[in-house]
Order: C-alpha cells, then structure tokens, then sequence
C-alpha cells in the first residue's frame, strides 16, 4: 500500500469461510487482531486518498454531473475521469448527464469541491 498509495480501498475484517481449509484452523486471529489490522489498513488508505486528492487543489477538471447533493440540495455531484467524486453548486435539473468544468478550491478525504468554470 504504501507504494502504491491506493486511491480507495475496499475493506473488511477477517472471517473464516464456510467450507474453506482456513475455516477449521485453531489458530485464527483474535478479534483484536483482526480489528486492529483492519484500522492500521483503513488509516494508510486515508492518509494516501488524502494526499492523492490534494493534488487537485486548483486545477480544473471535467465532471460528468450524475445526481444532486443530498446533504446539499442547491449542489451537484459527478465524478471526474478518474473517478474522483466532486461536488459544486448547480441546478441537477439543468446538468444532469452534462459535462461541466469545474476548478477545485476544496480537497477533503475522500472528495473534491469546486465551482463550475463552464460548461464543456
């Protein structure tokens, strides 16, 4: 991971599964284990996500506008090319499906903010 730094990860703790060899180990971890392993993974991944999605900040970037904000409604959501999700203040009537250019003033964890520059 640390080489290299994932924008997101999916992840779980550990379980056995039924009918696998692993499942009738006696040795399997403790649920402390397990859950401290899961957070020291999850940590890594939001330090990394966090520096990946700082490059942003100021840049300009095509959103592909999907759905509306539903923390907040006067906003949009879309995604840019690589996935990243952004959100910026638009009419979802108006861009859904569009894309817009959008320049990022907002990098947090896990998604960008900006204003719409223009529409492409």
């Amino acid at each position: 991971m640390r080489e290299v730094k994932f924008d997101s990860v999916n992840t779980a703790a550990y379980s056995p599964r039924p009918n696998t060899p692993a499942a009738d180990w006696t040795n399997q971890c403790s649920e402390e284990d397990k859950q401290s392993r899961l957070r020291r993974i999850n940590d890594l991944n939001a330090e990394h996500a966090s520096e990946r999605r700082a490059r942003m900040m100021g840049r300009t970037v095509e959103v592909l506008v999907e759905e509306r904000n539903v923390k907040v409604p006067t906003q949009v959501m879309g995604r840019t090319t690589h996935g990243y999700i952004v959100y910026c203040d638009g009419d979802i009537d108006e861009l859904r499906g569009k894309l817009v250019n959008v320049k990022i003033d907002k990098c947090l964890t896990y998604y960008l903010s900006g204003k719409i520059v223009e529409a492409v």
